[in-house]
């Protein structure tokens, strides 16, 4: 099972967006049960809140289920069980470094770094109002991710 946390600094729009996105598309795929996604933040200041209403209509919009996440704080001990963690920003990536100490398996990264756009941040909408910005930028990376993991699974187990 490939276990990814998806990151960003409050876990009420675009990581639990990417969370929602990403688990649509591996259903969609028919590898759900390969997966186990969650999101995380790296602060405190939405601990126990639900997802942002910015992010449940546009989730509904395009027709992806939104379930009942709670923000939680990442903490150290995610780096254990993760495979992939996923921020959306340099930000993001400075704090879950700041959270973890090191990454000696190379699991961090951004989400935008699994398409031709390595190195972009994602908008945060909460600052921006633009969900149908953070949308587009997080389905690319979320479809850009699964195709890197797909590719990865092919090389260790090819098809018979």
């Amino acid at each position: 099972m490939i276990k990814i946390l998806f990151i960003c600094h409050g876990n009420i729009c675009r990581s639990t967006m990417s969370e929602y996105v990403m688990k649509y598309l591996t259903d969609q795929a028919g590898l759900a049960s390969e997966f186990y996604i969650d999101s995380a933040a790296t602060s405190r200041e939405e601990i126990g809140n639900g997802v942002h209403h910015g992010t449940r209509q546009k989730l509904k919009e395009v027709g992806i289920p939104c379930g009942n996440h709670r923000a939680r704080q990442m903490m150290r001990r995610d780096y254990e069980e993760f495979d992939y963690i996923i921020g959306m920003d340099a930000w993001n990536i400075r704090n879950i470094m700041r959270i973890i100490g090191s990454d000696p398996e190379k699991k961090v990264s951004m989400l935008l770094d699994f398409t031709d756009r390595p190195g972009t941040e994602i908008a945060d909408p909460w600052y921006t109002g633009n969900f149908d910005a953070t949308y587009d930028d997080v389905l690319e990376g979320c479809t850009g991710l699964l195709e890197h993991l797909k590719n990865i699974s092919w090389e260790m187990t090819p098809p018979l």
